[in-house]
């Protein structure tokens, strides 16, 4: 049996979306910083905050301000806490307006019916059941194949939310997982400690940890993602 098992941030969609398109109407008329250039910055705070939040050390608020505020702190501007969070509420809210592309849409229908179909996803149940529910990627996976890691108790990449979204989808080790994410550290570390295969999605052409081993497949697209996949399943 073949199994495709999908993260969602930057996976599923594209995550810069939203970000610039809140960007581009309350930042860029104040601020003269390329989105493009702020954003995976933006990224670097937020995972190591969101991890702190996760574990309960910080609050969500605390993630919020952190990500933006210390992204524009390293181009040598500062920005209130208002700001941030105000700029949190317009992305916040674009983010319930996230589709699938018509090019993952086509994909998802494609495997679903060659291979059994999951999603993991690190966050908090609301924010994340949001974001799935906008995408309305229960056309293609079914609800319970779905496990989001605060709702598991473990979070990527400890191989036990792996471990355990495998025995829930009626998976076997002699079964080809495949786990597609955008994150080296969370999602192809973690799917190689659970004995999976990973498809690494590096939208963002990221370089690979030093040391680290090799994914087993990379891709820069959805393009590529919908080649690999249609080899592969």
């Amino acid at each position: 049996m073949y199994a495709v098992i999908f993260d969602v941030d930057d996976t599923l969609y594209d995550l810069a979306a939203p970000f610039f398109e809140a960007y581009a109407s309350f930042f860029a008329p104040k601020y003269d910083i390329p989105a493009e250039k702020l954003y995976p910055i933006s990224r670097k705070y937020s995972n190591a905050a969101y991890s702190q939040a996760l574990s309960g050390q910080i609050s969500m608020r605390e993630v919020y301000l952190s990500r933006i505020c210390d992204a524009f702190g390293e181009f040598g501007v500062k920005i209130s806490e208002q700001e941030a969070l105000d700029f949190q509420e317009l992305y916040s809210s674009l983010q319930h307006k996230i589709s699938l592309s018509e090019t993952m849409q086509k994909l998802l229908e494609y495997c679903s019916s060659r291979a059994r179909l999951g999603i993991i996803t690190n966050g908090m149940p609301a924010i994340q059941w949001g974001k799935i529910n906008s995408l309305q990627v229960e056309r293609y996976i079914p609800r319970e194949y779905i496990f989001v890691s605060r709702e598991v108790g473990a979070e990527k990449p400890d191989p036990h939310i792996f471990r355990y979204a495998q025995q829930k989808m009626g998976l076997s080790d002699q079964d080809t997982i495949f786990y597609v994410g955008d994150s080296y550290d969370c999602d192809v570390a973690g799917a190689h400690a659970a004995g999976w295969k990973s498809i690494w999605m590096n939208r963002r052409s990221r370089i690979k940890p030093a040391g680290a081993p090799e994914p087993d497949y990379t891709v820069e697209s959805e393009t590529e993602l919908a080649h690999i996949l249609k080899v592969l399943v």
